[in-house]
């Protein structure tokens, strides 16, 4: 990306730990984040899922009409204290994981090529990276059930799948 500095608009529901990478540009622009919080709202509505709260930080590319917009829809938007990460601090958790485990191993071409990569990084997070606070499930996904038979113990079938290109690895147990 010719080192030019990319912005990731993400959010994450705090009960299920679900994120959605809303979109990442070279130039947030107040348009562009309004028009992002639209699609969000329209992709919780069409799911039936209701959001009471949005925990951002006071970062200026916030635009006030966006709070307004959150405000008709009856989402209460909470700003987070100055130099206080722990108040979002499972946004935080997923920044710094994003980070670590994708942005920091992977040579990005363009802003295609980044958005690509947060696809597949969300997909991985949602469906199979394992939560403490879930329980060790996914987002979107439940624990497996507990394997007690010892013959099956013995002959486990485990299966590895990577994605990127070996940055990120899946393991699944095949029966």
């Amino acid at each position: 990306m010719n080192g030019q500095r990319q912005y990731i608009l993400a959010v994450i529901e705090q009960t299920t730990r679900r994120v959605r990478v809303l979109g990442t540009t070279a130039h947030p622009t107040a348009d562009w984040v309004i028009q992002a919080i639209r699609n969000v709202l329209m992709d919780l509505e069409d799911a039936g899922c209701r959001a009471r709260f949005l925990i951002r930080d006071r970062d200026r590319k916030f635009p006030a009409p966006m709070d307004e917009i959150l405000t008709e829809t009856g989402i209460k938007t909470l700003r987070t204290g100055i130099r206080i990460p722990r108040m979002n601090s499972i946004m935080e958790r997923w920044v710094q994981s994003c980070r670590h485990k994708l942005l920091d191993r992977c040579l990005l071409w363009d802003e295609r090529h980044l958005r690509h990569a947060l696809h597949e990084y969300e997909w991985f997070y949602n469906q199979h990276r394992a939560h403490q606070a879930l329980a060790q499930a996914a987002p979107l996904r439940p624990v497996p059930e507990t394997i007690t038979d010892p013959e099956q113990i013995i002959h486990l079938n485990i299966r590895r799948r990577d994605r990127l290109g070996g940055i990120l690895h899946e393991s699944s147990h095949t029966p």
